[in-house]
């Protein structure tokens, strides 16, 4: 079955039985007046309408440029041989063009329609203007010229399957990174607009906004990494208002205590008993082990939400940098003498 031609019959049979109307008059002529000729010729209203009957079925299809926008018949044939897609072998959905006498040269077309099917050497047709009606009917290879294939027809290089194929890939990554300049040019949003305003008024000496607005993926990257970063260095450091405070022992049991007798202290979000196992032979202050492990569970969340971007090779760059980071921290924890 030619792709295109199915959806041309699948329109043809929607109209079976469409009479035209006294003085020859039809809508499929109408519309080519109106539409399709430069010069509005009322000519057309009241021609032959087989051909243009085609031509309205295949702009109601949105496939024009496959299946051609004709009134003539023997200009149809012309365009299908133009386009290597002109044969004599009949298949349902393609387009038969007829000549009464036998004759079988494009010039000598007379007639055309749509094939509906073949059996038994006979060959089913859906036509405009027979006898005055769209009609089925029943014809005799010695009565057909050839055939027009819009399933073959090619534009810009491409037939009809091949453009769905193409339309239907989308690669993952079908566009690069934005540059710098893209960014910068990108419009304001609302809050940038608002701190644009502030700076535009003397409010403070910040950075242009459109430098300093970093947006997508990349911006929540850097932002990640760098508070995972700054975070784990600030976990090392107890205020001395903090070391100052009750101090919170650690037992293997899984509960911990003020030494004050106070209610018992829930475990940190993401803690659980497996961590504390880790601290058996340690006592520490409460509030650093808080924060680390917090921060372990923040970076757990950060680096799951973005784990399908592994395949980004930005995300190489950053994963790189967040590692320095680490090190860093452990670098001047270790000259502290703290534990990171």
């Amino acid at each position: 079955m030619d792709p295109v031609g199915q959806k041309l019959l699948d329109i043809a049979k929607s109209e079976l039985g469409y009479t035209e109307k006294a003085g020859g008059y039809t809508k499929f002529g109408d519309w080519w007046t109106k539409n399709i000729d430069e010069d509005a010729n009322s000519y057309f209203t009241t021609a032959p309408w087989c051909d243009m009957f085609l031509a309205w079925a295949a702009d109601k299809a949105g496939l024009t440029d496959f299946a051609g926008q004709f009134a003539a018949t023997q200009d149809h044939a012309s365009w299908f041989a133009e386009h290597d897609a002109w044969g004599t072998t009949p298949e349902p959905g393609a387009i038969v063009f007829f000549n009464w006498s036998g004759a079988k040269d494009l010039a000598s077309i007379q007639h055309v329609g749509i094939v509906e099917k073949v059996e038994n050497g006979k060959v089913h047709t859906i036509e405009a203007n027979t006898h005055d009606t769209l009609a089925r009917r029943e014809r005799d290879a010695s009565d057909i010229v050839g055939y027009g294939y819009p399933g073959k027809v090619e534009v810009s290089g491409l037939t009809y399957q091949e453009t769905l194929a193409q339309q239907a890939y989308q690669p993952r990554h079908s566009a690069p990174a934005p540059s710098v300049e893209q960014l910068a040019q990108a419009p304001l949003t609302d809050a940038q607009a608002a701190v644009q305003a502030r700076q535009d008024a003397g409010a403070g000496d910040a950075l242009p906004v459109k430098e300093a607005a970093l947006t997508g993926v990349v911006g929540l990257a850097i932002l990640g990494v760098l508070a995972a970063g700054l975070a784990k260095a600030a976990a090392v450091k107890v205020p001395a208002a903090v070391a100052a405070a009750p101090e919170v022992r650690v037992r293997k049991r899984g509960r911990h205590h003020r030494t004050s007798g106070a209610p018992p202290v829930k475990l940190p979000t993401g803690m659980t008993h497996y961590d504390l196992d880790d601290a058996e032979n340690e006592t520490l202050m409460m509030p650093a082990i808080s924060a680390q492990v917090a921060q372990e569970v923040e970076d757990r969340e950060f680096w799951g939400r973005i784990a399908h971007l592994k395949e980004d090779e930005e995300l190489g760059f950053w994963t790189e940098l967040h590692s320095a980071v680490t090190q860093t921290a452990e670098t001047n924890a270790q000259l502290t003498g703290r534990r990171p």
